[in-house]
């Protein structure tokens, strides 16, 4: 099955009546997402790991059940971070009691490690770099999931619990700190 040529509807409805090929396909092309998403929260490889395949094995056991979706990355993402928000609050060790918070305060790199995982980067891409550093860890991730991941800001809502306005201010806010950062360094360095 050729993903470039199929919707995500069509491709979720075919994975939902039974098409393996179609579970290959979603799998394929999400896994190695999920699990940099998952890195973001944990830094227990084995832990994100096995809540993919969790996360797998459920939608196999139920997908006759489920719902229809447009965006399977979306769909996917969101459904990923409950459970792994769930499975990491049952952990013993934990000491922190909101583990929701800790997960937003973790996501420093959010964008950052997205857009720039490779080795080299361009001086533009390190000034990029190092302006979103002085972004929130709420805007960084709102950033990623509207320009990495496409999401519009209703899905934002949903995985954020941000209300629709409070979603589109800080993703304006966020532009526009980094756009006057970026405009100060560059100015700076051209003196």
């Amino acid at each position: 099955m050729e993903r470039d040529k199929i919707s995500d509807k069509d491709l979720w409805g075919s994975f939902k009546s039974g098409d393996p090929e179609a579970l290959s396909c979603i799998y394929e092309q999400n896994v190695q997402l999920l699990f940099r998403y998952g890195k973001k929260f944990t830094s227990d490889n084995e832990l994100v790991k096995d809540t993919i395949q969790d996360l797998f094995f459920d939608l196999i056991r139920t997908r006759k059940n489920l719902g229809s979706t447009d965006s399977i990355k979306f769909y996917l993402i969101a459904s990923f971070r409950r459970k792994l928000i769930a499975t990491l609050k049952k952990r013993p060790l934990r000491v922190d009691t909101d583990v929701e918070k800790t997960m937003d305060a973790d996501l420093v790199s959010f964008s950052e490690y997205e857009l720039f995982e490779k080795e080299e980067l361009s001086p533009r891409e390190k000034l990029v770099r190092e302006g979103l550093k002085t972004l929130t860890p709420k805007q960084r991730e709102i950033l990623y999931y509207r320009y990495t991941c496409n999401f519009d800001y209703e899905h934002i809502c949903q995985i954020t619990s941000l209300k629709y306005d409070s979603a589109r201010k800080q993703n304006f806010r966020a532009l526009q700190s980094l756009r006057n950062w970026l405009s100060t360094k560059i100015n700076q360095s051209s003196l």
